[in-house]
């Protein structure tokens, strides 16, 4: 049976529209509905998160996500971890904590921001235990094993974490990969990659960066994520090459 990757939300961190309903450029077309940016991963009886967005929930019922195995979380910014108290029916549905992985610094404030989530509180029992990654790792249930290899990338002001499993490299939120870890970057069959706008900003990618650090690495496909509202999907693809493509919510491949 062939896993699936699946991208749940592709926008920057107000989505779009704007809770104003302000849409910028951006047309008519269903796939410029843009929830906040996480992903899932299926591989076998194995389930994935890669963050839990404020979204989380819709997008857990549009896609018809029924379990959840662990949790790894990218950084700790709000648009990528606001939506972690709703994984709470997966605790009472699996009857134990649900593991979390993530860099010291994303572990330690997540466990700032959210102690219920990690420590018995007013009576409410903790549903996570915390994880924190080395560079390797393997997420395992039965006999089903996911190796996840983590590194740093450039965030802006902080760092972040970008994720490479099974050939396919994720990096949501970043505007520079550090030349030492360029390496693992090479011979992937998917980069889903950071781009935010057409000009430039300081803590993501802009269309021309991803697009560079694109043909530097050169994966066999290419997916742009974290979408603002100044990139329309059916012009953005116009202007792409075959092998890249915009994210939109829902988003799958089976590999």
């Amino acid at each position: 049976m062939k896993s699936k990757f699946t991208i749940l939300g592709c926008g920057s961190s107000l989505g779009a529209p704007w809770i104003t309903n302000y849409k910028g450029n951006l047309s008519k077309n269903p796939k410029n509905f843009r929830t906040r940016c996480c992903a899932h991963i299926q591989k076998g009886n194995l389930s994935v998160l890669i963050d839990t967005s404020p979204d989380i929930k819709y997008q857990f019922l549009k896609n018809k996500i029924k379990n959840l195995d662990s949790i790894i979380y990218t950084h700790e910014h709000a648009d990528q971890t606001a939506g972690i108290f709703e994984m709470r029916p997966f605790y009472w549905k699996n009857k134990s904590k649900i593991p979390i992985y993530g860099s010291r610094k994303t572990i330690r404030a997540l466990k700032r921001s959210y102690s219920f989530c990690f420590k018995e509180k007013q009576g409410y029992k903790p549903i996570m235990k915390a994880k924190i990654i080395n560079k390797d790792f393997f997420i395992r249930k039965n006999n089903t094993r996911l190796h996840i290899k983590a590194f740093d990338v450039t965030h802006g002001l902080i760092e972040s974490t970008a994720y490479v499993m099974d050939k396919i490299a994720y990096i949501s939120d970043c505007n520079k990969v550090p030349i030492k870890n360029l390496k693992y970057l090479k011979n992937l069959n998917y980069l889903i990659l950071d781009c935010l706008k057409i000009n430039k900003h300081p803590s993501h990618f802009n269309l021309d960066q991803a697009l560079d650090l694109i043909n530097l690495t050169k994966p066999k496909k290419a997916i742009l994520t974290n979408l603002h509202t100044d990139l329309d999907y059916s012009e953005l693809k116009k202007k792409l090459p075959k092998n890249i493509l915009p994210a939109y919510d829902g988003l799958t491949f089976r590999y």
